[in-house]
């Protein structure tokens, strides 16, 4: 029954969690796309030629939040970097990636990704709970932080044992890249069989919340992401 359970998780569950994801983003951006114009213009500031530019500054530098907010501009500056090379940490698994060696036991950045994104959200998740942030954020916003924080948790813990342990994590790096590799090729493979090990539900774990973090995302205020830089453009005309 555990086995059943376990596959599930790792396997139709995964394709699952991504379809919603995207269904749900193409639900959000539909419904702004269909929605009326706006009576009046958003611009914020003086026409210039280089406003594409400065949208794009607005967006990746957030020199607003900087200005106002110096600590929460830092932990989301070192959120963002480390989210992205998380990204391409997992990538790395596939055996057709190779941004490390092939026999390499480390993930990229040798655990300190794992470090550079944890402790922004924890940061996040405390920021939640004091202050006038208190007062505007909604059960959904402690969930998702909740569950991205275990998420974070959950891998750092093979992460960090694989990069940073003399004896490493019982699954190593290669072990996760087969399956990996097996979902992307769509072949319902059972991941016991690639996953071999005690610490087997510390994997398990890890992608069921993973899974609903991502069933979640689209219907969170997280969704402005994918709205930053087309309103930073109309803001600078």
């Amino acid at each position: 029954m555990a086995d059943q359970v376990s596959f599930v998780i790792l396997v139709p569950m995964v394709y699952l969690a991504f379809a919603v994801l995207l269904a749900g983003i193409g639900v959000r951006i539909g419904r702004v796309l269909v929605s009326p114009r706006h009576p009046s213009t958003l611009r914020l500031f003086p026409a210039r030629r280089a406003a594409g530019v400065a949208a794009l500054q607005d967006t990746f530098l957030m020199p607003q939040v900087r200005r106002h907010a110096s600590a929460f501009w830092a932990c989301l500056l070192l959120f963002h970097v480390s989210f992205l090379l998380l990204i391409l940490g997992h990538l790395d698994l596939l055996p057709w990636t190779r941004l490390r060696p092939a026999d390499s036991k480390h993930m990229l950045g040798w655990g300190a990704v794992g470090v550079g994104v944890t402790l922004p959200a924890f940061y996040f998740l405390l920021r939640r709970m004091r202050g006038p942030v208190r007062e505007i954020s909604t059960l959904g916003d402690y969930l998702l932080l909740l569950l991205l924080v275990f998420v974070l948790l959950s891998g750092d813990m093979m992460s960090w044992a694989n990069s940073w342990s003399e004896n490493g994590f019982v699954m190593t790096k290669q072990d996760f890249g087969a399956y990996l590799a097996s979902l992307a090729r769509f072949e319902f493979a059972n991941p016991r069989d690639l996953l071999p090990g005690s610490h087997y539900i510390v994997v398990v774990i890890h992608v069921f919340l993973a899974n609903l973090f991502l069933m979640l995302l689209p219907f969170t205020k997280v969704m402005h992401t994918f709205f930053a830089l087309p309103l930073n453009r109309l803001r600078r005309g």
